[in-house]
């Protein structure tokens, strides 16, 4: 199948070129902005203590989506705060049956593209993966990698597989999964601590840990998702919190990408990682007195940046 990745960043860059390199029935096209003369000149590099390093010569980088024309498959994997621009990028795109599989933080994502491009189109996958971009056309895994992916409605059909099948291939643990709502609060439950204390404690993950009052509120605030999450009609057992604890240990001083982009002045995905999921625990009756000072802190610290 011909693949288009449309957010050319850590984690775009990293499935994307685990399926190019794996060969075989993919055929990875990248849309390039600020890396695409590097990456058209130096290849693209993975750098990975687990798995190992390897390196992309040949690239099919592009910059603009009209030259990478009609795909079987759009791994979508922007920002969500640059949401707005994929009117204007996604229809080159797009033949009858293209399918489009949205590899974005927090919630609301699914439905932005089915409102403008068919419900009939839209899947989910959600990353558990630490990465970061470290140069031009250069990112480095730290660890994890795991792929779960959905039908924004229903279970999952043939094309989920295929799609599954071509990751199992490059190396990534991927999977299907019959409720892809749920499992966006399931990978809430890690974002919506880490991810805001990153910000409003300035801590990485170890720190966030090991720091006896920070660990306490990471805790809390999973708790406050499940119970928040069951609300909204999905459930998820209270033993999760113990399983993403231990799952987050061996990332050591990892920052998240938000954290990242709070420190380095670029927009942060407030709205998807802490907005949306404050509104849907308001609109179904649920107590969330720790997500919505940690969102309101976050739009506050955002907005005097």
């Amino acid at each position: 199948m011909k693949y288009a990745v449309v957010g050319a960043g850590a984690v775009g860059s990293y499935y994307g070129a685990k399926l190019a390199r794996s060969g075989g029935d993919c055929d990875v096209h990248f849309l390039m902005r600020s890396d695409l003369e590097a990456v058209r000149k130096n290849g693209l590099t993975i750098r990975s203590k687990d798995d190992g390093d390897f390196h992309l010569e040949n690239v099919n980088a592009h910059g603009s989506t009209e030259e990478i024309g009609a795909c079987d498959v759009v791994l979508i994997a922007l920002k969500t705060t640059a949401n707005d621009a994929l009117p204007q990028l996604i229809p080159p795109l797009l033949k009858n049956d293209t399918i489009l599989l949205t590899l974005q933080n927090g919630l609301g994502n699914e439905e932005f593209l089915a409102r403008h491009f068919g419900a009939e189109r839209v899947l989910g996958g959600l990353c558990f993966v630490c990465l970061n971009r470290v140069a031009q056309g250069v990112v480095e895994h730290f660890g994890h990698g795991t792929l779960s992916i959905g039908e924004f409605h229903g279970p999952p059909q043939p094309r989920t597989l295929r799609i599954v099948e071509d990751f199992q291939r490059s190396g990534i643990e991927a999977k299907a999964v019959q409720n892809l709502i749920t499992e966006r609060w399931r990978k809430l439950v890690w974002n919506i601590p880490f991810n805001g204390l990153g910000i409003a404690a300035r801590a990485n993950v170890e720190e966030v840990l090991r720091d006896e009052n920070l660990h306490a509120s990471t805790r809390d605030l999973m708790r406050e998702t499940i119970e928040v999450a069951a609300r909204c009609g999905h459930a998820i057992p209270l033993d999760f919190i113990d399983f993403q604890i231990a799952r987050s240990w061996p990332m050591g001083p990892y920052r998240s990408s938000s954290q990242i982009d709070f420190e380095n002045g670029r927009e942060v995905e407030v709205e998807s990682i802490w907005g949306e999921p404050y509104r849907q625990a308001v609109a179904a009756g649920a107590n969330a007195p720790r997500l919505e000072m940690l969102y309101f802190l976050i739009k506050h610290l955002v907005a005097k940046k």
